[in-house]
């Protein structure tokens, strides 16, 4: 990984996928989400997909609706007090679509992680969910877990 690191990030609202709108708790036919579309940059090179979606109800009148990429200290959702007490991570594996494959120029065969991060408020709410596509041949996942 290279020293040079950026991204590029458009938002929108609409309707999220089904597998958002479980973990939102959001009706899928009539709630609505803000998404947030980056694509992470190394050395000019695609390096990931992260997308992330809000609940348009508590995200309304926040920096998150803002046309432009936005980021404040400890994260655009604790900067409104919203903030997540708790994650759960889910990670699978499996051949990219064709849309990620072309957004990240995999080469042919390349199989992705697919990082689904949900996070909670302290009372169990659901705040958010990111989905990160990460390249196979672009990425270890390592985890050091304390018993306590």
């Amino acid at each position: 990984m290279g020293a040079s690191r950026g991204k590029r990030c458009a938002y929108r609202s609409g309707t999220p996928p089904a597998e958002v709108a479980e973990r939102l708790g959001l009706d899928p036919e009539k709630d609505l989400t803000v998404v947030r579309e980056r694509i992470r940059i190394v050395d000019q090179d695609p390096y990931a997909l992260a997308d992330s979606y809000f609940p348009e109800e508590l995200v309304r009148g926040t920096p998150l609706m803002l046309p432009e990429d936005v980021s404040a200290p400890g994260g655009v959702l604790a900067s409104v007090g919203l903030v997540q007490a708790r994650y759960r991570d889910e990670i699978t594996v499996c051949m990219p679509t064709r849309a990620e494959a072309e957004r990240l120029s995999l080469p042919a065969a390349t199989p992705v992680a697919v990082h689904l991060c949900t996070g909670y408020d302290e009372n169990g709410r659901p705040l958010r969910v990111m989905i990160t596509i990460l390249p196979g041949d672009r990425h270890v996942i390592r985890y050091d877990v304390s018993a306590e």
